[in-house]
């Protein structure tokens, strides 16, 4: 991880914690727009095939759905807790006519169900990553996949890893695989 990444996300959950309080949506995934070349890395780490299901938790915008509907084929699901980006997921969802195979919940990533998942795609904060894991441990069917962008899961080994340089604006990513 880097050390800038480290900084900010230690930042946030030191006030989450300053404050007594439990992490939001918000603080667990800030909305950061993932790079369109770093979104098909994510989903060609993950495997992903045609008719799996995959869920992206805090969609944000919906761009990984979108592609993993529209270029893979899949049954993709956003999970996003902010009311305008889930009318944006939608309204381009629809635009695309990926309806029947594209979605977006809105609703808190930490209340959702995803044993019917072959796929997780998560760009959370470290903070984020440790309150879904054990949700997902209890969930997860054997065999689904995790791929999480710039911060790992601390408590699982990741089976693959994949830097990437550059993103096309000059920033570099990390991703890692995991496997239940």
């Amino acid at each position: 991880m880097r050390p800038a990444a480290v900084l900010v996300a230690l930042s946030i959950f030191s006030l989450i914690l300053l404050r007594g309080q439990q992490p939001k949506d918000d603080q667990l995934a800030p909305y950061y727009p993932t790079p369109q070349i770093v979104v098909d890395k994510m989903l060609q780490l993950g495997g992903l095939k045609a008719g799996e299901k995959m869920f992206d938790l805090g969609s944000g915008d919906g761009r990984i759905v979108i592609m993993a509907a529209q270029k893979y084929k899949a049954n993709a699901v956003g999970v996003e807790l902010n009311e305008s980006l889930v009318r944006q997921s939608l309204d381009r969802i629809k635009t695309l006519g990926l309806g029947p195979t594209a979605h977006v919940i809105q609703g808190d990533l930490l209340q959702q169900d995803y044993s019917s998942a072959d796929l997780l795609t998560v760009y959370l904060l470290p903070v984020g990553n440790e309150l879904v894991t054990p949700i997902l441990e209890k969930q997860l069917k054997k065999g689904a996949r995790i791929v999480a962008h710039d911060f790992e899961f601390a408590a699982w080994k990741p089976v693959q890893t994949l830097a990437i340089d550059d993103d096309g604006e000059g920033r570099s990513h990390h991703l890692y695989l995991y496997r239940r």
